[in-house]
């Protein structure tokens, strides 16, 4: 049985900013015991009504457990001038508080609310410093009144800051009138705990608004496994299953949202399908501008294109092979070209032939790739500056609208002529759309990657779908180059995609398989090799940096979440010279390699070498915690060496360690040394070109841990979930119209 009791923290024992848990010294008027529970923005001093019960600690004895916490405004001089000096209203100290409560009495706190004007009656207030202790008084009310309106639901402390962050003193109104908006607005509240909400607030199970809601949501979780568009019927049924509402009900709303303009139903290859608005319009979109492009009239070069093929090579001291040559001859005289290959297949050659060639005849060229890593080695390979797509286009944060926008487009486009994009298997639809709306009509667009890694992350099959059109230039090669086929990694990779056993442990060799029987056994192995023999072995400068753990899942024994806690603990070990930050289930300390795993837009790096600032740290960015401040409550990540970003402890959840992470994750990345357990994951993930993918990532050296038999049945199953996209297919129809 519950109980209420209120009472003074005389003693905070234990509090985390983050969640909001507090271990405290509690006083009522005729006892004092601990409190133990959610609390956010306690601090000793202040008055509170707790709700919960007692109980029995095994090692501590008897506790208060807090269910919900309400503070209680002080009523006597002396409480009052405690809570005006406690920390709350920043600038106010003891002197200056007794000197508030001496002057106003027992209306301290409606002045302080409702005439801030007359702070400035007490020495040492100005208008500024009034309006803002006024202001601090209103928020820290309203939070309270908040916390106090979603304890009841169930909602805890710690997500309630986070709500009255994002909606402020609306929070209540907001959540009240359409509880279904946290799922676009909220990072970390999915349709089910949204869903949970609306119930105890009483949304009917048919509720129109919650109907939509969960369209939204099966609709995003299509997009989230990569595909642009859902079957009308699959839709329904999934919605239904979702909902435990009739077919009839999901498919009214749905057709009133498609006169809305929030999601697109139509015919495709004979079956309806629905589109989310924004994949329609981008996939429509990148129909038409990439056929624009091929048709457009390119920038003429000065001679004909063998003999400015002759001249790259005498420039570069090289020769191109017969392939090599047919392949930049055809990316010269086309408008939008595809180079595809594996490792080892001279892709790189190739981008450094037509980049020559190019600029030699006075055409402007862009390079970038997807991600930051990426375009740092296309940077480093082709002895050009490369940027990510999203920096090439000026990606930043529109104040005025609060949603995020490409400084080129249409009106301002690239003052390029030509336009070269590596890893381009990583482009998704909305990001290929982007681009293609900064490409000016007669530039050179030549897209290069690898057909058989992962596909993006985003929603699209972009680079699949230009080949299986049939109507963009594509060229496949095939031919392995004699240095690189002296690495087994790359003999290896294309095995792998082969459907081939691997050529493992040979003597001099950089591909090793090394059996172990059990996880446990795996793990131990994985973190024998990173703390010590690989590091040996190959010399190597950094270890965190240059060894990087993948594995095709996040849950388990071999998962990312495990493997990255226990190689922390052999790899950056606690120490007194080492601070570090607790956050939820995880230990960040000085050091520590990590990664930032949502796009945050908005947060801001500076850096040293030139003290310039810029704005956005993406999903996938890999960076070490260069210091921590427990004080001030932040700790500082460096990207890429000297682009330094400053994180609020509150703002953690978008950091996780990164000494292992997933394969899909590590796309466009490539790390000296890499090591994968092979151990039992579901099909869908243990496929031959997660393997691949993986593999390929490696430079120096690939090591696989666990069982062999895993192994094979990753090679085995080539059986890829093929992605509901209409790219291809828009193409098609487009160019068949035409004829």
């Amino acid at each position: 049985m519950e109980l209420e009791i209120e009472g003074v923290i005389t003693e905070i024992i234990f509090h985390s900013e983050e969640s909001g848990y507090t271990v405290a010294v509690f006083e009522t008027d005729r006892e004092q015991f601990t409190v133990v529970g959610d609390m956010v923005g306690v601090s000793a001093g202040r008055r509170y009504q707790l709700t919960g019960r007692f109980i029995e600690h095994k090692k501590y004895g008897e506790q208060f457990a807090v269910s919900f916490a309400r503070e209680v405004m002080p009523q006597t001089k002396e409480g009052m001038e405690s809570f005006l000096s406690s920390g709350v209203l920043k600038g106010i100290g003891p002197k200056t508080a007794a000197a508030i409560v001496e002057r106003f009495g027992d209306s301290t706190f409606e002045i302080i609310e409702k005439e801030p004007g007359r702070l400035t009656e007490i020495p040492g207030i100005g208008a500024k410093k009034a309006a803002a202790v006024s202001e601090a008084l209103i928020s820290h009310r309203k939070f309270a009144e908040i916390t106090v309106f979603l304890g009841q639901f169930g909602i805890k402390a710690e997500m309630a800051m986070k709500l009255y962050k994002v909606y402020g003193a609306d929070t209540i109104e907001i959540i009240s009138s359409d509880p279904y908006q946290l799922t676009e607005d909220i990072f970390g509240i999915g349709f089910k705990k949204a869903d949970a909400l609306a119930e105890k607030l009483g949304i009917a199970k048919d509720d129109e608004s919650r109907i939509a809601s969960g369209i939204r949501y099966v609709l995003n979780r299509y997009a989230t496994d990569g595909d642009t568009f859902a079957p009308q019927r699959e839709l329904e049924e999934k919605t239904g299953e979702l909902l435990g509402v009739s077919m009839e009900k999901i498919e009214d709303v749905l057709i009133a949202m498609a006169f809305e303009t929030s999601v697109r139903i139509e015919e495709l290859e004979g079956r309806n399908v629905v589109y989310p608005m924004y994949l329609y319009m981008a996939e429509q979109d990148v129909t038409k501008r990439l056929i624009a492009l091929c048709d457009g009239n390119i920038k003429a070069l000065p001679l004909d294109t063998m003999s400015l093929i002759h001249e790259a090579e005498a420039r570069q001291g090289l020769k191109f092979s017969e392939e090599q040559t047919r392949v930049i001859r055809n990316c010269l005289v086309n408008g939008v070209s595809v180079i595809t290959g594996g490792p080892g297949t001279g892709k790189t050659t190739i981008i450094n032939g037509i980049l020559n060639i190019l600029e030699n005849g006075g055409v402007k060229t862009a390079l970038a790739a997807p991600t930051g890593r990426a375009a740092k080695r296309m940077s480093e390979t082709t002895g050009h500056d490369a940027s990510t797509v999203h920096r090439l286009l000026e990606y930043y944060f529109d104040r005025d609208t609060s949603t995020m926008r490409f400084g080129k487009t249409e009106e301002d486009p690239l003052d390029a002529e030509a336009v070269i994009v590596d890893e381009a298997s990583m482009l998704d639809i909305l990001l290929t759309d982007g681009l293609l709306k900064a490409i000016k009509p007669g530039t050179r667009l030549i897209l290069v990657g690898d057909a058989d890694q992962l596909p993006s992350v985003g929603a699209g099959n972009v680079l699949k779908d230009l080949i299986e059109s049939e109507y963009i230039h594509a060229e496949k090669l095939t031919k392995i180059f004699r240095q690189a086929a002296e690495s087994y990694i790359v003999v290896n990779a294309h095995r792998i995609n082969k459907g081939e056993e691997p050529y493992c442990n040979e003597q001099g060799g950089d591909f090793f398989f090394m059996s172990r029987n059990t996880e446990k056994d795996t793990l131990s192995l994985i973190k024998e090799l990173c703390e010590k023999r690989l590091g040996k072995y190959y010399h190597l400068n950094d270890i965190i940096q240059d060894i990087q753990v993948l594995t095709p899942t996040r849950r388990g024994l071999l998962g990312t979440v495990n493997l990255n806690r226990e190689i922390q603990k052999v790899l950056n070990p606690a120490s007194p010279l080492l601070a570090e930050k607790e956050f939820g289930e995880r230990i960040f300390r000085e050091n520590d390699k990590v990664m930032q795993i949502k796009n945050n837009y908005e947060l801001t790096w500076r850096r040293i070498t030139d003290m310039s600032e810029g704005q956005g740290v993406f999903n996938g960015d890999i960076g070490m915690i260069d210091s921590i401040d427990n004080e001030d409550g932040y700790l500082t990540v460096v990207y890429d060496t000297d682009r330094y970003v400053r994180y609020p402890f509150d703002q953690l959840d978008e950091l996780e360690l990164a000494y292992a992470m997933t394969v899909h994750k590590s796309q466009g990345s490539e790390f000296p040394v890499v090591v994968m357990p092979m151990t039992w994951v579901s099909p869908m993930l243990a496929s031959r070109n997660l393997l691949y993918t993986g593999v390929t990532r490696g430079k120096r050296a690939v090591v696989l841990v666990g069982s062999e038999k895993q192994m094979l049945t990753m090679i085995a199953n080539n059986r890829i979930k093929e992605r509901n996209s209409g790219l291809a297919i828009r193409i098609k129809n487009l160019v068949w119209n035409r004829t």
